[in-house]
């Protein structure tokens, strides 16, 4: 016998919302990172310019110019604006962090497409990866570097 379940209650046919479809086919892969934030990048070449991050439009995800903007510049940089579809998916740190992070890994695409891309988009400095991070917190210390208050007495 197969037990099949059927919904009873309503609350079990409750529609999901669905999450914006990924583009298929084949796809170039990069990571980016900054801070704590790590960006995993996949770039689907003959695309018409749709970038989601998150399952989320861009600008949805990324509603501050600049944030936004960083996920735009590596295109506009070597004059590809709408030829890619972009799918980030990014996780930890905060916003500023995640779009630099996914500037870094939509740069790394772009290099992977084309080498001759590498020299343009490192004079924009989007090749190097930011190694500043938050120093950790040392023992008898209130931060990193801030001691207590000194008393004479």
């Amino acid at each position: 016998m197969t037990d099949t379940k059927k919904p009873t209650i309503e609350k079990d046919i409750i529609e999901k919302p669905v999450a914006a479809k990924a583009p298929s086919g084949k796809y170039i892969y990069a990571l980016g990172r900054r801070k704590t934030a790590i960006a995993r990048v996949k770039l689907f070449a003959n695309g018409s310019g749709k970038m989601t991050v998150n399952d989320r439009e861009y600008k949805e995800y990324f509603p501050n110019f600049v944030w936004s903007e960083n996920l735009e510049k590596p295109f506009e940089v070597i004059g590809q604006q709408n030829k890619f579809d972009v799918v980030v998916r990014v996780l930890g740190g905060g916003p500023k962090g995640q779009s630099e992070a996914a500037r870094l890994g939509i740069t790394r695409c772009l290099v992977k497409v084309n080498v001759d891309n590498k020299t343009i988009l490192r004079a924009a400095g989007f090749m190097t990866r930011d190694p500043r991070a938050k120093e950790r917190k040392k023992p008898g210390l209130k931060r990193a570097r801030r001691a207590p208050q000194w008393s004479k007495r």
